[in-house]
């Protein structure tokens, strides 16, 4: 195993941010509700009923990003860290999610809502996001990596655990 970092500072972070509407409560994968969210613990089991009444509650259809909304993010992602003078260790755009691993000054908080905030801006900048709404869901995952075996292995999933690479469809 990795040194541990022995400060209260994470070395870096895995943030993780979902597109609008494609994993709802009640989804057959588990969903997670505010009695539902602690590490490693149980989701709320798969429940059509719930599911449903989330989906007709959607102010637009699932948000499934294409090719050059995933480039388009992409940039934005790396436009905020480039600013903000993060070291962006990986990305991987999907089309219903992102992964980022990304060692920044500040609040994993602030870090997930600036990379949702500048993607959204790019997004409608290019007219690819028409929607008073933002694209994402309201929340996101933000993983603290204390060693440098944490940010390897957490880059590695990024780069290589994600599947096959996307084709474009444009």
């Amino acid at each position: 195993m990795g040194k541990w970092n022995d400060t209260d500072v994470p070395l870096a972070y895995l943030i993780t941010f979902r597109t609008y509407g494609t994993w709802l409560p009640g989804d057959e994968r588990g969903s997670i509700d505010r009695f539902h969210n602690f590490y490693r613990g149980p989701r709320i089991p798969a429940n059509t009923i719930l599911e449903n009444q989330h989906r007709k509650k959607l102010k637009s259809e699932p948000v499934i990003l294409d090719s050059h909304q995933r480039r388009l993010v992409g940039d934005a992602i790396r436009e905020v860290c480039a600013y903000r003078r993060w070291h962006l260790f990986a990305i991987n755009v999907r089309t219903n999610h992102a992964h980022v691993v990304v060692s920044a000054a500040a609040k994993s908080e602030k870090i997930l809502n600036d990379f949702k905030a500048y993607s959204t801006r790019l997004l409608r900048q290019n007219n690819t996001w028409p929607y008073g709404h933002s694209p994402w869901v309201n929340k996101g995952s933000k993983r603290n990596l204390w060693s440098e075996e944490h940010i390897a292995n957490a880059s590695d999933y990024v780069v290589n655990g994600q599947g096959d690479d996307l084709p474009d469809f444009l």
